[in-house]
């Protein structure tokens, strides 16, 4: 009941709503996402590496959300999108990318706006904030901060040791309990030190992870050149129903490119703007745009190195059944570089589900802070709690609990997006007000005064704020 009611949600109303608001933000800011794509950088260029009292920095507030978007989904949800949609499946999730750009740099910008600071403690700040004071919202906020708790800190945490512990299982032969133990003491390390810790842990394994994995990309690309322009082709043909490879066509195409694509990189759904609102930045678009650049890396990139090892291997064979999900993406690249292949992906996979744990746990920990209740004592219980989990779920079967995670992620979008198209008027005044001051300087500053009617804390972006920023 739980996967079909979970099915609907996904097929017939979020990929519908994640595409009216993405093209609305889209087509409303003049493509957003191309027209300062260069800006993205010079952005990412100009923010400090490392964080202040205040807050974390623009940068490690990227590898935070970077950790979070690349995970599972990068690497066995590409080859089902294609086991289930074709080739023609990444052309749209490119697409599904290209919008959730825009919709990602006007949540995350947003989550910056209206963080709040409290007396001696770092920023805090997402959808639940800035329905909360940019909305007048009362009730929303306290649904979407209980449907983060339930899904990302508890739900998806338990799936991703599953996923680990077992991996690494089949590919080394290590018994899941011990896998389960290492892992907890390890997440225990890094959650336990709260987002600073968590994001220098980032700072040191996303790179290194995202490197790694597009460098293995490259080498099968370098190995199967003269492939590569018909793999482009394959794809694009697919995407249009020009050859069809599974039964569907492009509807099925489309279905899983966009379907795939949304779990991804997650633009939409409100997770990552409860990171970006940490950042200690200048202006509230500037961490938007930087946050634009996680979607970029997560499908554009990263998807496209799956999608490319299996297209091009001998394993995949078009319209037929066999091999899908992780062990495709492993034998196709076993299939490229031999035996060493499999553990590789492997490998790959636990680094991208640790990071994506502590993620997690501090979107867990955002939820529970909106409710200001004995924060500091309730953060510990939960954080307990997330680390008896993940020794739990390395000896379970998580089917139930995955399909109750993926349906409260679905309402925990609609929740998102709702607020979302509400809040449109201020993310486009958010976004002239940056554009204006970049006429002036490359590192424009916000100046709460030129939106008086808006709620914003003071603490947050004051005097004080603009005088350390100029």
């Amino acid at each position: 009941m739980l996967a079909t009611l979970t099915d609907w949600l996904w097929t017939y109303v979020l990929i519908a709503a994640l595409l009216i608001v993405g093209l609305r933000f889209t087509l409303a800011s003049r493509f957003v996402q191309l027209r300062l794509f260069g800006a993205m950088f010079s952005q990412l260029r100009s923010s400090r590496l490392t964080g202040t009292d205040r807050g974390i920095s623009g940068f490690q507030a990227l590898v935070v959300s970077v950790a979070g978007r690349v995970g599972g989904g990068n690497i066995a949800g590409v080859a089902v999108a294609i086991t289930l949609g074709g080739p023609g499946a990444l052309f749209w999730m490119w697409l599904i990318a290209l919008l959730g750009m825009a919709t990602s740099i006007f949540e995350c910008a947003l989550a910056q706006l209206f963080k709040r600071r409290h007396a001696g403690e770092v920023f805090r700040g997402g959808p639940a904030f800035y329905m909360r004071h940019g909305l007048g919202w009362r009730v929303m906020p306290v649904v979407y901060s209980v449907l983060l708790l339930l899904t990302l800190g508890l739900g998806f945490n338990a799936v991703q040791a599953y996923a680990v512990t077992h991996s690494v299982e089949s590919a080394f032969g290590v018994p899941a309990w011990q896998t389960g133990v290492a892992l907890t003491v390890v997440m225990g390390l890094v959650i336990f030190g709260g987002i600073r810790r968590i994001a220098v842990f980032s700072e040191i394994v996303v790179p290194l992870m995202v490197l790694g994995y597009f460098l293995l990309a490259i080498t099968v690309l370098a190995l199967n050149i003269e492939q590569v322009p018909q793999a482009f082709m394959l794809i694009l043909k697919s995407a249009f129903g020009l050859e069809e490879v599974v039964g569907g066509g492009i509807a099925a195409a489309v279905m899983q490119g966009a379907r795939r694509g949304l779990f991804s990189n997650e633009a939409g759904i409100g997770t990552a703007p409860n990171v970006a609102a940490v950042a200690d930045i200048s202006h509230p678009v500037s961490q938007g745009l930087i946050q634009g650049l996680s979607v970029f890396i997560d499908t554009i990139v990263l998807c496209t190195c799956t999608a490319m090892i299996i297209l091009m291997s001998p394993i995949y064979q078009p319209g037929a059944e066999g091999i899908e999900g992780i062990a495709l993406t492993q034998r196709a690249l076993a299939a490229h570089i031999g035996p060493i292949g499999e553990p590789l992906v492997s490998i790959a996979l636990v680094l991208f589900a640790v990071s994506t744990i502590a993620y997690n746990c501090y979107l867990g920990e955002n939820s529970i802070a909106y409710f200001d209740i004995a924060p500091r004592t309730t953060i510990w219980v939960f954080r307990i709690v997330v680390l008896i989990l993940i020794a739990w779920a390395s000896l379970q079967d998580l089917a139930t609990v995955f399909s109750f995670s993926d349906l409260t992620m679905g309402l925990l979008a609609v929740v998102n997006l709702t607020a979302l198209w509400a809040l449109f008027p201020v993310a486009l005044a958010l976004l002239r007000d940056f554009e204006a001051g970049q006429r002036q300087s490359t590192d424009p500053v916000f100046d709460p005064a030129r939106m008086p009617e808006a709620d914003l804390d003071p603490e947050s972006w004051g005097p004080v704020e603009r005088a350390r920023t100029e």
